[in-house]
């Protein structure tokens, strides 16, 4: 069947329902816990709502899944918003055995398991430092984002209070994947979604367990690697950003441009200015040349 038929977008929306997803959940499983819920205005504020109410009915790797997600949140407070039924929005709660200092990775992590489930749905996907997974698919060029499209969006949040916690850091991501939108149900020209890049499949059902599997494996590399050189080179090698002649637009305005060599040791991106090397730790990045 055709990804992009009628039938089979139809087939893609059918509700998401607990019972579909039940073979990931429960002892040994990937996840300790999966509540789905039919509607959410932001999968990330509820559960980090819940998971300080209640942290001990939280264990890792938990997930609260929208089968459609109202008031979705981005970077910077941006919101944003998907037709009913034609995307995957889901947040995990991350309970990783790692040092606070090593929270920076959570979203290059996570984005480093959607990029993988992406591939095995058969999208050329890469990531786009920080929070971003994208594929180099557009006809024409677009300001700040050249011939890359963003498919996914990536929230990380740290869950207030737990780096002092005696249980360590929670760390709830926030994963929103365009499935089955068509192109004028995308919200922004530099949008796509699985659908209009020619998935093989438009199953979010399929996709939530790649997405766990993932997930789950990326966490352990994380805690595992002592000092990060597995998931160092991991995140290098699907980050599209890295060769890119680019602006970051930082917290507090100031603006930073130049071309992206790598990584630092902490997630941060290298960029070699007219000034030399800086390390950039977060704000926007815009394409000037990829």
């Amino acid at each position: 069947m055709n990804p992009e038929s009628p039938s089979a977008v139809a087939a893609s929306r059918a509700p998401l329902t607990a019972d579909a997803l039940a073979g990931v959940v429960g002892p040994s499983r990937q996840l300790g816990r999966l509540d789905v819920v039919a509607a959410s205005p932001s999968t990330n504020t509820a559960l980090l709502a819940a998971t300080s109410a209640a942290p001990d009915e939280w264990p890792g790797m938990s997930a609260l899944l929208a089968d459609h997600q109202t008031a979705g949140r981005g970077r910077a407070g941006r919101s944003w918003a998907t037709p009913q039924g034609a995307a995957l929005t889901v947040s995990f709660l991350l309970r990783p055995s790692v040092a606070a200092d090593a929270l920076g990775w959570a979203p290059l992590v996570v984005g480093l398991a959607t990029v993988r489930a992406l591939r095995d749905a058969g999208v050329g996907a890469y990531l786009k430092w920080p929070n971003d997974v994208v594929v180099e698919a557009g006809a024409k060029e677009i300001p700040g984002w050249g011939r890359w499209r963003k498919v996914v969006g990536i929230l990380c949040e740290v869950v207030p209070g737990s780096v002092q916690s005696e249980a360590g850091p929670a760390v709830v991501a926030g994963i929103g994947i365009n499935v089955s939108q068509s192109a004028g149900e995308l919200p922004v020209p530099h949008a796509a979604s699985l659908s209009t890049l020619g998935a093989a499949s438009l199953d979010r059902v399929a996709l939530m367990r790649s997405l766990t599997a993932h997930l789950t494996d990326a966490v352990a590399m994380w805690e595992l690697d002592a000092d990060l050189p597995r998931v160092h080179d991991a995140v290098e090698g699907v980050c599209a950003s890295i060769g890119w002649d680019i602006t970051v637009e930082q917290p507090g305005g100031e603006s930073v441009a130049g071309r992206v060599t790598g990584l630092s040791a902490s997630g941060a991106l290298l960029v070699v200015t007219r000034d030399g090397e800086r390390e950039v730790l977060a704000g926007d990045l815009r394409v000037r040349r990829a």
